[in-house]
């Protein structure tokens, strides 16, 4: 039993994160994920309030975080070791007295308001996984690629449409002057008659 247990350990301490930031539950965090839509990576931040951790040992260590989203509570339960967990950045520490937050469901306005404690906000958020940082950096350089190849067409496509514009359009003065009389000479025209008997 011994032997199987320090099998699974290991196996587990391989997919763990070098380094993790210590999440309690009171905190307002910021958590950066990685989201894959169609074959297109960016990084979703969600900040909120965590309500709750669990299991902060173990590989599968969760953290549940709750905001309100245009009048409506939404709840997102992280894995902290998960690779698509880029960051998680504490913005402020609060004083409770227990792990379940579940009271903070029904407040509202004032009375979801939690007394602040003062923290090392640097040495707590000052922790390095290059593995996760060298990802994001990544993304961050394809998301900026993809947006300057976008301008790029927008300007081609808008100096195209300036171009045929200025074709239509007479080019220079004694072409404007000529094309002038032909139209006071069709104006001088008088107007048949439309009932002729």
């Amino acid at each position: 039993m011994g032997l199987m247990q320090s099998v699974a350990q290991k196996i587990s301490d391989k997919h763990k994160k070098s380094a993790v930031v210590d999440v309690k539950s009171g905190d307002t965090v910021r958590v950066h994920q990685k989201i894959v839509e169609g074959g297109k990576e960016r990084v979703q931040v969600f900040e909120g309030l965590v309500i709750r951790v669990g299991r902060t040992k173990s590989l599968t260590s969760t953290f549940t975080v709750r905001r309100i989203a245009s009048g409506i509570g939404v709840e997102k339960t992280y894995l902290i070791h998960s690779p698509n967990v880029l960051k998680v950045e504490i913005t402020k520490r609060s004083k409770v007295r227990r792990n379940y937050l579940t009271y903070m469901r029904e407040r509202t306005g004032k009375g979801a308001r939690l007394s602040n404690i003062d923290f090392d906000r640097e040495g707590v958020n000052a922790v390095q996984d290059e593995a996760a940082e060298a990802e994001a950096e990544r993304i961050e350089h394809e998301h900026s690629e993809q947006h300057d190849e976008i301008a790029a067409e927008a300007k081609a496509q808008k100096a195209e449409a300036e171009a045929e514009k200025a074709a239509e359009q007479p080019q220079t003065e004694a072409e404007k002057l000529e094309a002038q009389p032909v139209e006071r000479a069709e104006a001088k025209n008088p107007a048949e008659p439309q009932n002729k008997q």
